[in-house]
């Protein structure tokens, strides 16, 4: 299934070929996204239309804390939810990796597709690979091989309109955009800052979404310290706040500062500056605090409010805008978020509470109309935190994430295996036979016992307890992330059920039956 033919001197050649300068890069990039524009209107409405859609699941985030991760290299196995795409007939995939992707994962996908045969779908279907783990990005292994770069060219299904899918679109690929002659379904990178902490809170405000109090564009110890104090001062009951750097990934950017036995009185600056080493808690286990001060000078970020509330949920929404400009709420999550911080991304319940699911997705329109305006393509989320009141739910936006992310994937899985639809107006989710389904989902299935499982194990474990997802039901365990469980004891899961119980029971019972197939060969 992995492609390895020999390549033309010629195409190496043209393939090594590049734009004179970084407006030249620009340029190009948006006469490609104007072309896309264009294809889309025509082509992408139509089921039956040939399309090839080149899929680089590349993080191409800081690799400072990308490194934290453990087995992120296999965390470009998510985007395998973009094989449900081969359901269209005409429809061709290539997918490219780091390292190989074993066999028998990307039949476990296949042998799903509804109205398609395994055998089908593989026809359409091209492998590639870099064979490379190192911590450099994905997109960067593949901008540093032009043989690779040709084969996907010639992978292309020919009289196919063809684009490129990605986690998140930077500069590296935008470059890659422009070498391959191939247009990004994404966010053009010159717009990246309005995803970022400080950029999302100047959006929140032109929308008039509420958000926390607090301050962006910071740069160093000084404006930290100068913030903390002047919301203190502002607010004299506030305990505790964020600081947060521009670029975190899964929280892993954050802080928090405590008030908690400190004079207030004087000058609050200085004596806040004084107790930052000692009292500022940053999430990254990893990171110290001269560390995370020079991450801070080189991001910038922000100072805000930490929300509080007896009741709170950490709700958020999933937005797509299409290359028409026409926007579109596609989920709504309740993020379950841990770790000793309790900011870190564990999993999520699809859809969001109902008692507020509607109003977080008209907020989200009214955030990505905004975007749109500005010129933003592509899929992005909102992440909210929400407190309960004696009047209802109040809502807090936190920030906006211009990229895919740990709900793009499930949701995608969902949509492919029943082809239903998100209703944003009740926050409910159907089938294509009209019944409501629900899921529970997570990318930190996590235990040292499963290390040594392979995906041949998984997958036999599953289909012997019956966990394995069943379409006749619409029920049922999808796993992702199986390459790292043999490695780290690590992996993805999407538990799909007919009521929140249901999909959470699975879920459940998906670990007591892994944990107790572990303990027989202990």
């Amino acid at each position: 299934m992995y492609d390895s033919s020999p390549t033309a001197d010629t195409d190496i050649q043209q393939a090594s070929v590049t734009t004179r300068g970084a407006s030249t890069i620009a340029e190009k990039y948006e006469e490609l996204s104007m072309q896309f524009r264009l294809d889309y209107e025509k082509i992408f409405s139509d089921n039956n239309s040939k399309k090839t859609i080149v899929i680089i699941p590349s993080l191409t985030i800081d690799q400072g804390i990308l490194a934290k991760v453990n087995g992120s290299v296999y965390y470009e196995e998510r985007m395998l939810c973009l094989l449900m795409l081969l359901r269209m007939p005409e429809t061709h995939v290539v997918y490219v990796t780091s390292v190989p992707v074993d066999p028998v994962i990307v039949d476990y996908y296949l042998h799903l597709l509804p109205g398609i045969t395994g055998y089908h779908a593989r026809q359409r279907l091209t492998m590639l690979c870099c064979y490379d783990a190192s911590s450099k990005s994905l997109t960067e292994k593949i901008l540093d091989r032009p043989r690779l770069m040709n084969r996907i060219r010639n992978s292309i299904a020919p009289g196919s309109v063809a684009h490129i899918s990605c986690f998140n679109t930077t500069s590296y690929e935008r470059d890659l955009s422009v070498r391959l002659g191939l247009p990004i379904y994404g966010c053009n990178p010159d717009l990246l800052h309005y995803g970022t902490k400080s950029g999302s809170r100047k959006i929140f405000r032109e929308c008039e979404v509420p958000f926390p109090d607090g301050f962006e564009d910071l740069q160093d110890e000084n404006d930290i310290a100068e913030a903390i104090a002047e919301l203190k001062n502002r607010n004299p009951s506030l305990q505790s706040c964020m600081v947060k750097l521009n670029d975190g990934f899964s929280g892993e950017g954050n802080s928090s500062f405590s008030f908690k036995g400190l004079d207030c009185s004087g000058n609050l600056v200085a004596k806040i500056k004084t107790q930052l080493r000692h009292s500022l808690k940053i999430v990254d286990n990893n990171l110290d605090y001269d560390g995370y001060l020079q991450k801070f000078k080189s991001m910038h970020g922000i100072v805000e409010e930490c929300v509080e509330g007896e009741t709170r949920q950490s709700p958020s929404v999933q937005c797509r805008i299409n290359p028409l400009g026409e926007v579109m709420v596609l989920s709504t999550h309740d993020q379950v978020l841990g770790g000793s911080s309790g900011q870190v991304f564990i999993g999520a319940n699809f859809p969001a509470n109902n008692e507020y699911a509607a109003e977080i997705a008209h907020m989200g329109t009214c955030i990505a109309a905004s975007l749109r305006n500005k010129g933003v393509m592509g899929r992005f989320g909102v992440d909210f935190i929400s407190v309960k009141q004696s009047t209802g739910w109040k809502h807090f936006a936190i920030e906006i994430n211009l990229r895919k992310g740990g709900t793009t994937h499930p949701y995608l899985l969902l949509q492919g295996l029943t082809l239903g639809k998100y209703d944003a107006e009740s926050g409910t989710y159907h089938t294509a036979n009209g019944e409501p389904r629900y899921y529970f989902c997570s990318d930190n299935v996590v235990n040292e016992a499963y290390r040594g499982l392979s995906s041949h194990d998984l997958i036999d474990i599953a289909i012997h307890n019956r966990l394995q997802y069943d379409g006749s039901m619409q029920e049922g365990v999808m796993f992702h992330l199986i390459g790292a469980l043999s490695q780290f004891g690590k992996m993805g899961t999407v538990c799909i059920g007919k009521t929140p119980a249901r999909a959470n029971a699975i879920y459940r019972r998906m670990l007591q039956v892994l944990n107790k197939e572990v303990r027989r060969y202990s």
